[in-house]
């Protein structure tokens, strides 16, 4: 593909941010209508406890109050939904339990929500929360993970009579205890990925509103991606997809925490319709840390094999995973994912990955900033460096010693991974060329003679990426000559608008600035799979590619026509379609006026499903410095070589 200047691979800044560094963003609580009423939530300030009653009568009687609910005023509405149950070694389904709406009986994390409190001020909605009165029965609660297995833990669900989720496995044990048995050395370590808080700038918030003549709802939320809320949001709500529509304007970060359905999102839907008006919510900090989806939260032991060369035989892993009180979205599948990447860039052949998880009395637990990728790296790559230490091989070269090779693929890992292509020596001997790795004890030296201590580490990594659904969008031209993507990604600060703007450039040679996304309107956008799993750019941008390339030689036709030569003599250059060779011209704002450019013509459809995952890889470097009185630590040095493939645009 020829270069364009604005096109695919070229440094260009993002078309975004003048309105972003200008305070013109519109997030999701600028959007809110300003005859709203406001929504509060009571949430639990107990771990466990039972619910012996709630009197909400004094709080309903209070100033501005329009509506109260409880987990009693909704029982016509259904549970959270979680879309990815893992099955047990046996077979049998996992424990899966309710997931309300709003805490009947019993609540089981600090935080849970007991009652939705609506009035016409946010003041007079906390002063009304704070006159409900629970009759709060406090119980043992169990928090951790390896608590939660112990004999006589209180139980999250008692009905389960086990804390137990599910257990289940990648590879089989008979594979590789013999191995073990017999290998000339086994390293091993412990390690915990603790609990995250996602912790993005702007706190969730919906908009709830109801239209009683079409009996259509509307939702405005911040999110990762509006249809996959369009079909929870409705399920839950027991209507049909399209009687809701879901609307995302700017959002000031995801993490994959926005992606999922909360219980906040049917609530003020059916608030909105019992009240007659506009429903709206916005969390503060606290309940982020309360009520939001959390991250990672495993302690995973792993242990390898080694012959007396170093070279890695065999890998077990046993992943012990906090779930939380209840199941989230995505929440079992999490650590499952993790251990179907344990090996890593390393060619082992064997491998039982033991997955573990369990309930706690704690905030439900899902994707987070790579989805049980970042914790499996991390715990390779802590047990290669045991491995290099307790065996004398420098820790480069025990990973060079046992690197996949590019001559072994496409390869196929023990946990049923495909890699179709990856130079991982060769990321790792660049990373270290530019670290400057073989001068690193020159370095400390010079450091202790100024009395700090100096360390560098190294890391290599394969991630899996843009598995699953596909996209299907549009690139049209517009009647002023601009252009317009329309595409069920969701843009949460990655840059999304420019980087699909020089796809569209790069098969019209337009300037980016000239190109509009449309995204997070269901009305418009009607399939998506929205932003997660870093699948935007593999997945979304091949559907960009193929609607550009199907708009582009529509487009050809329609301006031969115009200059009365054939399309293949037609080429884009600056702006305009050209007749190659020649300065004749017209420009892209005249071919949309022409008599023949029907909707249909001026627009150029995309889909693209991905066959499988892909997997970009590479090697980290960092050197720091530590003063040994104050603790202090400075990273003096960071490089990184990624192997991402083909780059839209470095500046990203």
């Amino acid at each position: 593909m020829k270069p364009k200047k604005f096109g695919v691979g070229q440094s260009v800044r993002r078309v975004e941010d003048q309105k972003f560094i200008t305070g013109a963003g519109r997030y999701n609580a600028d959007a809110l209508p300003a005859d709203r009423l406001t929504a509060v939530f009571l949430r639990s300030p107990h771990a466990h406890a039972r619910i012996g009653g709630i009197d909400t009568k004094a709080a309903a009687a209070m100033p501005g109050v329009a509506l109260i609910l409880t987990a009693s005023d909704i029982g016509h509405l259904k549970q959270l939904p979680c879309l990815a149950p893992m099955p047990n070694a046996d077979g049998n389904e996992m424990a899966q339990p309710d997931y309300p709406l709003l805490a009947r009986n019993r609540v089981r994390h600090v935080g849970d929500a007991v009652a939705m409190i609506v009035a016409v001020s946010e003041a007079q909605a906390r002063d009304a929360a704070e006159a409900i009165h629970v009759d709060y029965q406090p119980e043992n609660a169990v928090i951790g993970s390896k608590a939660a297995l112990e004999k006589g833990a209180p139980l999250v669900w008692p009905d389960y009579k086990t804390n137990l989720a599910f257990e289940n496995a990648v590879g089989k044990a008979a594979d590789v205890d013999p191995i073990f048995a017999s290998a000339a050395r086994v390293c091993s370590v412990e390690i915990v990925n603790q609990r995250l808080v996602a912790n993005f700038m702007e706190p969730r918030s919906a908009c709830g509103e109801y239209d009683a003549k079409t009996k259509r709802y509307t939702l405005t939320t911040s999110s990762q991606g509006v249809n996959g809320l369009q079909d929870s949001v409705s399920g839950v709500l027991g209507i049909e997809p399209a009687s809701l529509r879901v609307v995302t304007h700017d959002v000031g970060g995801g993490f994959g925490t926005k992606t999922f359905i909360y219980r906040e999102y049917p609530l003020v839907l059916e608030a909105a319709k019992r009240c007659g008006r506009a429903v709206g919510w916005v969390a503060d900090r606290t309940e982020h840390f309360l009520g939001d989806a959390q991250g990672r939260d495993n302690i995973t032991k792993a242990e390898m094999a080694l012959d007396k060369d170093g070279k890695f035989l065999a890998m077990r892993v046993h992943i012990l995973a906090d779930l939380g009180a209840y199941l989230s979205q995505y929440g079992p599948y999490i650590p499952w994912l993790g251990a179907t990447m344990a090996t890593g860039p390393y060619d082992i052949a064997k491998v039982h990955a033991l997955c573990t998880a369990v309930y706690t009395h704690s905030v439900p637990v899902d994707a987070y900033r790579g989805a049980g990728r970042p914790e499996a790296a991390y715990v390779l790559e802590r047990l290669v460096d045991v491995c290099a230490r307790e065996t004398g091989i420098a820790r480069e070269e025990i990973r060079a010693k046992n690197f996949i090779k590019p001559a072994q693929m496409p390869y196929s890992t023990p946990t049923e991974r495909v890699f179709d292509v990856g130079e991982f020596e060769g990321a790792m001997r660049k990373a270290l060329e530019k670290a400057e790795w073989s001068r690193f004890a020159a370095r400390r030296e010079e450091a202790k003679k100024r009395g700090s201590l100096r360390g560098i580490g190294m890391a290599s990594y394969i991630e899996c990426t843009a598995w699953g659904e596909g996209e299907t969008g549009t690139v049209a031209l517009d009647k002023d000559g601009g252009f317009t993507i329309v595409i069920g990604t969701q843009s949460n600060g990655q840059g999304h608008a420019t980087a699909y703007a020089q796809i569209v450039a790069q098969h019209l040679d337009i300037d980016p600035a000239n190109v509009r996304m449309v995204q997070g309107d269901t009305d418009i956008v009607k399939t998506g799979a929205g932003t997660g799993g870093s699948r935007s750019i593999p997945v979304g941008a091949v559907m960009v590619t193929r609607a550009s390339e199907q708009l582009a030689e529509q487009l050809r036709k329609l301006a031969g026509e115009a200059l009365e030569v054939a399309s293949g003599d037609i080429e884009f250059a600056e702006g305009a379609a050209r007749v190659i060779g020649t300065d004749r011209t017209i420009s892209f704002a005249d071919i949309a006026k022409l008599p023949q450019a029907k909707p249909e013509v001026l627009t150029g459809g995309g889909e693209f499903v991905p066959p499988d995952a892909t997997y970009p890889n590479g090697t980290h470097v960092c050197e720091v410095e530590i003063d040994p009185d104050t603790g202090e630590t400075q990273i003096v040095r960071y490089t990184v070589c990624d192997d991402f493939g083909m780059t839209l645009n470095p500046l990203l």
